[in-house]
């Protein structure tokens, strides 16, 4: 009879387990600034105080356009409009695009990369806006045109995401812009962007919001984001 006492039992190997939230830390920095601003804004600030808020940080096309003075905040603002929002579902839909689109972005090109994007991107969509309304009252604010450069960049990876390492993120070389019109599925991903933004400049904006959604800068955005993400992009610098 055969003694097996001594033999000692096989190490249970558990597997693996992914996080719910497998996002990035810049990405989730930056959620959690829009939101809290957000939240103060709505339940902290006084409507004077909000407004006094709005003046300095959103982005006012005729604060260039109509003689005023260009202080520190005229500056400023077309880069922290990208944190500002109009309302909750302003908020949410932005956050949950930034989360989808941003996420492997940051996880291929790295978090100080990523901001630079972002601010590429704002700039990219506050120009565009201010090209087409230089005299309009009405401010900006919203990360959507950041969030437009993001989709633009996922275009020219044809949406391929490498998940070897956990974490999912953009995988392959950029497509060149030849192959982005040849390839059917960042086509009809282009067709529907296109259109949503076409009905946008129509006034259907966003459920939950008074004003319409500024289409112009998520144009603006995207071209940054579509033309310009070899200069962000690691890999194609290595």
């Amino acid at each position: 009879m055969t003694d097996h006492s001594d033999i000692e039992p096989a190490e249970v190997v558990e597997p693996r387990r992914e996080p719910v939230f497998n996002l990035p830390a810049i990405v989730i920095v930056l959620i959690g600034a829009c939101v809290a601003i957000h939240v103060v804004r709505a339940t902290l600030l006084s409507e004077d105080t909000d407004l006094s808020l709005l003046l300095h940080f959103a982005f006012w096309p005729i604060r260039y356009s109509g003689g005023y003075e260009l202080d520190i905040y005229a500056f400023v603002s077309p880069v922290s409009y990208s944190l500002l929002h109009g309302g909750v579902a302003h908020l949410v839909v932005n956050m949950i695009w930034l989360a989808a689109f941003g996420s492997p972005l940051a996880a291929r090109i790295g978090a100080v990369r990523f901001v630079l994007f972002w601010v590429a991107t704002t700039l990219g969509a506050v120009a565009l806006h201010y090209v087409l309304h230089s005299e309009s009252i009405v401010p900006l604010v919203g990360a959507s045109g950041a969030i437009s450069g993001m989709m633009g960049a996922a275009a020219r990876f044809a949406f391929r995401i490498d998940r070897a390492s956990g974490r999912g993120a953009f995988a392959g070389a950029p497509l060149s812009i030849p192959a982005v019109f040849t390839n059917r599925q960042t086509l009809t991903f282009l067709a529907v962007w296109m259109v949503v933004n076409f009905v946008a400049g129509f006034g259907l904006g966003t459920p939950g919001m008074d004003s319409q959604i500024a289409w112009e800068a998520h144009v603006g955005g995207f071209v940054v984001g579509f033309f310009g993400l070899r200069l962000f992009d690691r890999r194609s610098a290595d």
